[in-house]
Parts: C-alpha cells; sequence; structure tokens
C-alpha cells in the first residue's frame, strides 16, 4: 500500500481554509484521481496546520492516478485556501 501525504508546516502570519480545503479542494483532487477514500488531518498542536493521506494500492497506481487530468488546475487551486507551500511525502505502508 502506497500513502501520499500532503503535508501543510505550521507558518507564522500564514493563512488555511480548512472549510475550502475539506469541502473543494479535496473532493476536486480525489474525483481526479479516481479516489474514494482521503484522511484529513486539522493539526491542533504540533509543526503542521493540515495534511491529507490519499492510499493506492501501489506505486504505479499512484503515478497512474496522478497522470489523470489537469494537475495545474490541483496546483492553482492551492492559492484558494493557503499561503502555506505543502511538503509532500510518498510513503509504503505496512499492517
Amino acid at each position: 500500500m502506497i500513502r501520499l501525504s500532503v503535508l501543510y508546516p505550521r507558518t507564522e502570519g500564514a493563512t488555511f481554509d480548512h472549510d475550502y480545503y475539506r469541502d473543494k479542494h479535496i473532493p476536486m483532487a480525489s474525483a481526479m484521481w479516481g479516489i474514494s477514500e482521503v484522511e484529513i488531518d486539522r493539526g491542533l498542536d504540533g509543526p503542521y496546520v493540515a495534511a491529507a493521506h490519499f492510499r493506492f494500492a501501489s506505486i504505479e497506481a499512484m503515478k497512474a492516478a496522478m497522470s489523470r487530468g489537469d494537475g495545474k488546475a490541483i496546483t492553482a487551486d492551492v492559492a484558494n485556501y493557503t499561503t502555506i507551500t505543502p511538503v509532500m511525502q510518498t510513503s509504503e505502508v505496512s499492517g
């Protein structure tokens, strides 16, 4: 199992609209990538204000999903909910 995590570091003076992220951005990315399950974190403390975790059956499935649609639209939409530059991590998940 592969997990793509998109993490938003807590940044002095930054803005983040959690409602827009949950209600608009994540559904847009999920629909484009053909994903029905995603976990969304709203950071209460620690280094991240928010995160999303997408699961894929394999690295190949992740690459295929991310090649669908217009990835530029997802990137352009970030400005609609935050001033934070996201950090992405791809992980192999076991268990």
